[in-house]
């Protein structure tokens, strides 16, 4: 009788232990994480984005302009006013041809009080070759035996874009396509059946074609 009752108690403990897991309800799974939503970007970054995308397209002009623009905008901090600054500056420096306009960004952060020694200091050098290089065109044009070429391309160096047209449209020069794209960037020359004046075949840095002519002609 003992040995029986010991079995069937042996019985019920091993039953019991194997119908546990099944009588269990499985535990709840945890809730998937809640997705991943990215901040918007800042006025600031998506004009410096743009801007970077201009410049790798070669649309250095557009990119001067879409910093300018941003520079109107109050909500700017100091940190990025100066990115903003040196990054106009650098492009009027190089390609975008505007000598004057480099000088005077180099002026605005050198006397910001916001660069570190080391910054102010190469700053100060550049904008001083700048200089340097802005007097030597001011002569060239005053005292050289320039072409009409050679003149235009060296008002449009120092950033005197306007005078610049004014010598295309009075003297008769056309210039390299790189200007004609440029200018095109800038808004003196236009495309369209509205505008009159001599047409500027151009071509695009993508390869798209432009017949060009100035946008005020004849007002």
């Amino acid at each position: 009788m003992i040995r029986l009752a010991l079995a069937t108690s042996s019985l019920v403990i091993l039953a019991a232990c194997a119908s546990t897991p099944a009588d269990v309800p499985p535990a709840d799974a945890p809730p998937p994480p809640p997705p991943v939503v990215d901040a918007p970007m800042s006025e600031y970054d998506l004009a410096m984005n743009s801007v970077q995308t201009l410049v790798e397209q070669g649309n250095e002009q557009t990119a001067v302009d879409r910093i300018t623009q941003l520079l109107g905008s109050p909500d700017l901090t100091d940190e990025q006013r100066i990115a903003a600054l040196k990054t106009r500056a650098d492009l009027r420096y190089g390609d975008g041809n505007d000598l004057f306009g480099a000088i005077e960004d180099f002026d605005t952060l050198i006397n910001s009080g916001l660069l570190s020694p080391e910054e102010t200091i190469s700053i100060t050098e550049t904008r001083d070759v700048a200089r340097g290089e802005a007097t030597s065109l001011n002569f060239l044009l005053e005292n050289g035996n320039l072409s009409r070429t050679e003149r235009f391309e060296t008002l449009f160096r120092l950033g005197q874009h306007e005078d610049a047209v004014d010598l295309m449209l009075n003297e008769g020069v056309t210039p390299d396509n790189a200007y004609l794209i440029d200018l095109f960037e800038i808004g003196y020359l236009c495309e369209g059946d509205e505008f009159g004046g001599p047409v500027f075949n151009a071509t695009e840095r993508d390869g798209t074609p432009r017949a060009l002519q100035y946008c005020d002609f004849g007002k």
